[in-house]
């Protein structure tokens, strides 16, 4: 079909970043004036921070995350491209459960949950044949963290037909660290490589030995974190384990020594990602070994400044360079990175200092302008064909 071999159905790239894209203002638009009191959404009787963080992660980042992986599979894993009518059927299955989240006061009880948990296992099937023959073994671990974020979901919708606001509660947790663990797992992948590039072009060393060891003790510690934190153990456990999670992520991090290449803004944003990652670990550990700051503060610096640098700067890369353009960031993009940068200060000062509801306005507004700016300078790369690469 003519429709099936258009340009946007040739990579989960094109039609996942420009929906995630064109999502994340429309859905601050939505949660900032209900927050802010100028409207209601049909949310039921779910308190609008579950509903905020659901779409958050389910919506918008299961859109950018699953345009992510599978774009990067088949480069990094020799996976075959999930393009066409597999394509599409992903693509509707997101729109589905985006529908059915947003309509969900008029449908049957089951019905919401039942379509906005079918991403998650499609995407599962489509990879794990593929995975199961990749030469290298490591990209299995994809696999149970497809797993836990639809289990996360289905205990999600469960806690809400329940009325079970702890389930609930629970479910957005397990959900968050399962794409912090994709995060560890593959950030740590990428960075150090691009990272080496970039300082091997510049003629300023190499990229830094990998370090098997180091790699198994930093996703191992975020996994004993969460494994910690769902049970319900003592706050100086979780907090001694978010300490250690700092500790060895923040090591990682200076290995890679990306100050070398601070004027690499590809580069650059990916370093400053995971700086916020490893302050939203020691957030974690003094709010729960002192409790002089909100525990709430490590997941804003996590879901503000680093997923949302580190998705910026990804979405820049794929989208140059699998449309056939010169690794060139625009400048608009440049200011994209500032302002989501200023977003996650913003929204972290609000979180600690308690500030007004302006504050919160403020980076919200920073975070949705951000991704507003990448939508609109890729949408057309995004649904047109490639450039001609250079031999």
């Amino acid at each position: 079909m003519p429709l099936l071999s258009a340009p946007l159905w040739s990579s989960a790239f094109r039609p996942f970043y420009f929906l995630g894209a064109l999502y994340a203002p429309l859905l601050v638009a939505a949660w900032l004036g209900a927050f802010l009191g100028l409207w209601d959404l049909p949310s039921g009787e779910v308190p609008l921070q579950f509903r905020h963080g659901h779409e958050f992660i389910f919506g918008f980042s299961a859109a950018i995350i699953t345009g992510i992986v599978l774009t990067a599979l088949p480069s990094w894993a020799g996976t075959e491209e999930i393009r066409g009518s597999r394509l599409v059927l992903l693509v509707a299955l997101w729109l589905a459960g985006r529908v059915a989240f947003w309509t969900a006061p008029w449908l049957p009880p089951l019905l919401p949950g039942v379509v906005d948990c079918l991403l998650f296992p499609a995407v599962f099937i489509m990879v794990t044949p593929q995975l199961l023959r990749a030469g290298n073994r490591l990209y299995l671990l994809l696999l149970p963290i497809l797993l836990a974020l639809f289990a996360a979901n289905l205990i999600y919708h469960h806690g809400v037909v329940t009325t079970n606001y702890t389930e609930v509660w629970q479910a957005m947790r397990l959900a968050l660290y399962a794409v912090v663990v994709l995060y560890v797992l593959k950030g740590g992948v990428l960075a150090p490589i691009f990272t080496g590039n970039a300082l091997r072009e510049k003629g300023r060393g190499d990229q830094a030995p990998f370090s098997m060891n180091l790699e198994i003790a930093a996703a191992g510690a975020v996994i004993l974190l969460a494994v910690l934190e769902l049970a319900a153990a003592p706050a100086a456990w979780v907090g001694a384990s978010a300490l250690a999670c700092a500790l060895l992520l923040g090591w990682r991090t200076v290995r890679w020594k990306g100050w070398r290449v601070a004027d690499v803004p590809l580069v650059l944003v990916m370093h400053l990602g995971f700086g916020w990652l490893v302050l939203a670990f020691v957030l974690k550990a003094v709010a729960e070994l002192t409790g002089i700051i909100p525990e709430i503060a490590w997941v804003h610096a996590f879901t503000v400044g680093s997923l949302g640098l580190m998705m910026l700067g990804l979405m820049t890369r794929v989208s140059l360079r699998h449309t056939g353009r010169p690794l060139v960031v625009p400048r608009a993009m440049l200011v994209a990175y500032v302002l989501m940068f200023v977003a996650a200060l913003v929204r972290l000062a609000a979180t600690v200092h308690g500030l007004a509801h302006g504050a919160v306005a403020l980076a919200a507004g920073l975070w949705a302008a951000a991704f507003a700016l990448y939508f609109m300078v890729f949408w057309k790369a995004l649904i047109t064909p490639s450039a001609p690469r250079k031999s």
